[in-house]
């Protein structure tokens, strides 16, 4: 495989149950930079709020989004990959406005699918229930804002390989 010459900092976004978890840390391993968990840059109120079966509101969503494009923008110019649902276009703004040159790696499946995998998942705070509130929330990339949708069909090696390929047809970071 070809690496990047300068790697991207990456966001691996999409609703919960896509695989971001997965797919973020592959993906990483194959582009030979760090990965970063976003559930990690969470307050734990936050987690206790979800947890709870309650979508978090803006408000909640702010001072995490701003943490992790923080962690983005120290990568920059190095590469990096992070996990971030960046459901919403004014969340990619502000993950940008952090880090100008991040793309974004949307997985994208369809609702049964995504379902099927996250009744199957164990630890994890998001519960099923909250997927109908994903859905609803999100906002697919637009042709203006810099990256990729990958399908989650498949198995995780199959899907990161996926998303390494669309990477490399990015134009490189400025």
């Amino acid at each position: 495989m070809q690496q990047p010459q300068t790697p991207h900092v990456v966001v691996v976004m999409g609703v919960a149950g896509t695989g971001k978890t997965t797919i973020g840390p592959l993906l990483a391993a194959r582009l030979g930079v760090p990965y970063a968990e976003g559930d990690d840059f969470h307050p734990p109120a936050n987690i206790a709020k979800m947890t709870a079966g309650t979508p978090l509101d803006d408000d909640d969503r702010w001072p995490w989004l701003d943490a992790i494009g923080g962690w983005a923008h120290q990568r920059a110019g190095l590469g990096g990959v992070v996990s971030c649902s960046a459901l919403k276009r004014s969340y990619r703004d502000r993950l940008r406005g952090e880090a100008p040159g991040l793309v974004f790696v949307h997985l994208t499946g369809s609702r049964e699918l995504i379902e099927d995998r996250m009744s199957h998942r164990e630890g994890h705070f998001m519960p099923t229930a909250l997927l109908d509130s994903q859905f609803g929330t999100l906002q697919p990339l637009q042709p203006d804002e810099p990256g990729v949708a990958v399908d989650v069909s498949g198995g995780p090696e199959e899907i990161a390989e996926r998303a390494v390929t669309a990477l490399q047809a990015l134009p490189g970071p400025a």
